[in-house]
């Protein structure tokens, strides 16, 4: 009976330690996230998907087509010259991508992205992809070319660094000689300000994926299914294949942040669908001019099929899709109006023959955009 009687005692205990382990772990294990279990990740979903069925795409831009400048840096109050050095402090922090980069506190207070590096093809295609969406009227961050970039605080690869903070490191163990009194500078980087906005993500959830584009509602104020379809087909045109959600950007224009980024549906007072990371373009490599004037605007012509089954990632999240004939003439309206010399003026502008491992011949880049814009301006009309 002793024994028996130890038996379950064994037994009972062992059985408590798994009903305690299963207590603790499960939400772990559920989802990878104890976000995952958060009561209030119902309440963004609705928030989100509420903005994204009122969601603009396009905007009118202030400058029609025609006379818009394609070669020098955006206008405005934040506007950066070409011509000269911009300093800031260097701003260690976790940091997403591949690509080198890292955040950089301007003289103003500002904090910007830089990327550098002359054999970064992202300082050329986020350039020329950012400048071309913004004149057709699609929002998209702005930036700017400069001389070079005097960063206090930096070491000769800070990049190197951030990822090490990624890993789970503090700043000191990354950056153990951190020092402010002396500084770096990189002649081949350009800085990125993003649109002013009120970001509709969290740490779990960002941006948008191209399969959610159904839900935008013309009927609730989002675009119309002419301007959602000449984004489709744009991403096309760019060779936009690294399109998961987080380089997509739902955002609340001119809004500043509610206090603890809450989120209710209804809140988000001019939502915007627009494409925040425009690195991965212009070729599957990366500003390759003979893939990118290679790869196919459609993939069935004579129904106005287009896929990016054929890039890398398999298209990832941007599903086949036809386009209709709205979609197609509301583009190709607008990129008949882009002169020859506006085109070269994108690539040069961008300073594309100064990448080490591309093509530095402008018109053969100005003939490959030509090309692509024809295929849809001498199109035919898409079936309905």
């Amino acid at each position: 009976m002793l024994c028996i009687h130890r038996r379950m005692s064994v037994r009972w205990h062992f059985t408590l330690f798994l009903l305690i382990s299963f207590m603790v772990f499960a939400p772990l294990i559920a989802g990878g996230d104890r976000d995952a279990q958060r009561p209030d990740d119902a309440v963004f979903i609705a928030a989100h998907d509420d903005a994204l069925r009122r969601a603009r795409v396009w905007v009118r831009p202030d400058t029609p087509v025609e006379r818009a400048s394609l070669r020098t840096n955006p206008d405005g109050p934040d506007s950066l010259d070409a011509r000269k050095t911009v300093s800031c402090r260097f701003r260690p922090g976790g940091v997403s991508g591949t690509t080198p980069k890292f955040d950089c506190e301007l003289d103003g207070g500002d904090t910007v992205k830089v990327k550098y590096g002359r054999n970064n093809p992202e300082l050329y295609t986020e350039v020329i992809a950012t400048r071309l969406l913004t004149v057709l009227g699609f929002p998209a961050d702005r930036m700017y070319v400069v001389d070079r970039v005097r960063c206090y605080g930096c070491p000769d690869d800070p990049f190197a660094g951030l990822q090490c903070i990624n890993e789970g490191q503090s700043v000191n163990a990354c950056f153990p000689q951190l020092d402010y009194a002396t500084y770096n500078e990189f002649d081949a980087a350009v800085i990125e300000r993003p649109i002013k906005g009120r970001r509709i993500e969290t740490s779990r959830r960002r941006g948008w994926t191209w399969e959610e584009l159904g839900k935008i509602d013309a009927g609730a104020g989002g675009a119309s299914r002419a301007h959602v379809d000449a984004l489709r087909l744009m991403a096309v045109f760019l060779n936009h294949w690294d399109n998961k959600d987080k380089n997509q950007r739902l955002l609340c224009l001119g809004e500043k942040d509610a206090p603890g980024h809450q989120f209710t549906p209804g809140s988000c007072q001019r939502p915007l669908a627009m494409i925040q990371d425009l690195g991965a373009t212009f070729g599957p490599e990366k500003l390759n001019l003979v893939r990118w004037a290679a790869s196919p605007l459609w993939s069935d012509a004579t129904s106005c099929a287009v896929s990016m089954k054929t890039l890398p990632e398999g298209g990832s999240t941007f599903p086949d899709a036809r386009i209709s004939e709205e979609g197609r003439k509301f583009l190709a309206d607008r990129l008949r109006r882009l002169s020859r010399e506006q085109i070269r003026d994108l690539f040069e502008g961008a300073n594309v023959a100064a990448y080490p491992k591309g093509d530095s011949n402008v018109d053969r880049w100005v003939s490959a955009f030509e090309n692509r814009a024809r295929a849809i301006t001498d199109h035919g009309p898409c079936p309905n």
